[in-house]
């Protein structure tokens, strides 16, 4: 019999793997990866301005993602400068920032940075695994909902506006989805490696879909497989089960990988 807080350990990460993965999909077709970092870098600062004034770091963590995803949508307009320029600026500044103002908060606000980086998913209460599920239902039916008009604005951005799709208002859905997965992915997996969830079970999964919805249904199931392939070996080897999750996804990427070349010339 499993111990409780494995079961809900389980349960925590494949809620969290169910959204993180067909999010991912969508960094991964517009090429922008690094944004994914950016938001997860930008969480330390959250955390601190969590912490600070009391709101608790999941909360601080998605309003500070959000708004700095949403000022590098207004950057991405108006700065006269490339966007993998912007990504780096917002990225590191945000993570020196959040460092700095975990230091000046004093020994009184010292928490456990390294549970907040790598995840502590084994600690993960009922409660936390309500608002898990919850909340990502909740950005699932958001997804659904917006899924048709956001892949037709990542494919032709130009055209999409020509037949009158949002494409800045699907951007700013899409931001504010992609905070709610670093907030909610920072006790899985730690604020660090949470993009690694979204990114490794899509590309997995890249080379035996047909259309965009197989590729999210089959990342959303790499990303399950990798959460309780990761904590059962953690639990057998006694290694920390954040990065245990993320080096199962990559040995999952690895397999796939070798097998796509079958992949590709069964279709």
């Amino acid at each position: 019999m499993l111990d409780d807080f494995f079961v809900r350990a389980l349960l925590a990460a494949a809620g969290v793997a169910c959204v993180a993965s067909p999010v991912g999909c969508i960094l991964l077709w517009r090429r922008m990866a690094y944004f994914g970092d950016t938001m997860a870098h930008s969480a330390l600062l959250g955390i601190a301005l969590g912490v600070l004034i009391g709101l608790g770091p999941s909360y601080g963590v998605f309003i500070v993602a959000v708004a700095v995803a949403i000022l590098l949508v207004v950057l991405e307009r108006f700065a006269p400068v490339a966007s993998d320029t912007l990504l780096g600026i917002l990225s590191h500044s945000t993570l020196a920032l959040g460092v700095v103002t975990l230091a000046l908060s004093g020994n009184g606000h010292r928490h456990d940075l390294l549970g907040y980086l790598f995840g502590d998913v084994l600690a993960v209460t009922a409660r936390e695994l309500v608002v898990i599920w919850g909340g990502g239902a909740a950005c699932l039916v958001v997804l659904a909902m917006v899924w048709r008009s956001l892949v037709a604005a990542i494919l032709h951005a130009d055209l999409a506006r020509a037949e009158g799709v949002p494409v800045l208002r699907l951007q700013i859905v899409y931001v504010v989805l992609m905070a709610a997965i670093v907030a909610a992915g920072m006790k899985v997996v730690g604020v660090l490696l949470v993009v690694a969830l979204a990114i490794i079970p899509a590309a997995a999964a890249r080379a035996f879909s047909r259309t965009p919805e197989q590729m999210a249904l089959l990342a959303a199931g790499v990303g399950v497989a990798a959460g309780v392939l990761g904590l059962f070996g953690s639990l057998w080897l006694d290694t920390p089960s954040g990065p245990s999750i993320v080096v199962a996804a990559a040995i999952l990427f690895l397999a796939s990988f070798a097998a796509w070349p079958a992949a590709r010339s069964s279709r």
